[in-house]
């Protein structure tokens, strides 16, 4: 469970290298990339840095290259923004949470389909006993 701290650091990572990725180390391959979370080890001696791209599996390979490249610079940034005894290093990790979203919205259109359907199949159907099964002591009493 991350700390309070841990998580502040974090976001303060996240903010720092998807400020520098967007001004200060322009790289044309990194056009439609977002770093989406930073979790960093029990230790802070590892920052896992997700990210997404918008586009084919050629601009996600691309940017994966370009985060490579620039993984060095990118860690002497942060240890000149924060103040830390140990800069961590930055592991970049193409963030699966489109896909799984997808795969969530697909999952939820079967439900919602065989939903309708089942509703459809009662259209018209009656109770196989009374309508109200308990008793009721007001009519008991008439």
């Amino acid at each position: 469970m991350p700390t309070t701290a841990s998580l502040k650091v974090a976001e303060q990572i996240k903010t720092t290298i998807a400020g520098a990725i967007g001004r200060e180390l322009a790289d044309p391959r990194l056009g439609f990339l977002t770093i989406t979370q930073v979790r960093l080890s029990k230790d802070w001696h590892v920052a896992e840095v997700f990210y997404t791209v918008l586009g084919d599996d050629q601009a996600q390979r691309a940017a994966s290259l370009a985060l490579a490249d620039i993984k060095g610079p990118l860690r002497a940034l942060v240890a000149r923004k924060l103040p830390m005894r140990f800069t961590p290093t930055l592991e970049f990790l193409p963030d699966r949470l489109p896909e799984t979203s997808a795969q969530f919205d697909d999952l939820l259109a079967k439900v919602k389909a065989a939903d309708a359907a089942k509703a459809a199949g009662a259209v018209g159907a009656s109770y196989a006993g009374d309508a109200d099964p308990y008793k009721h002591p007001e009519a008991d009493e008439d």
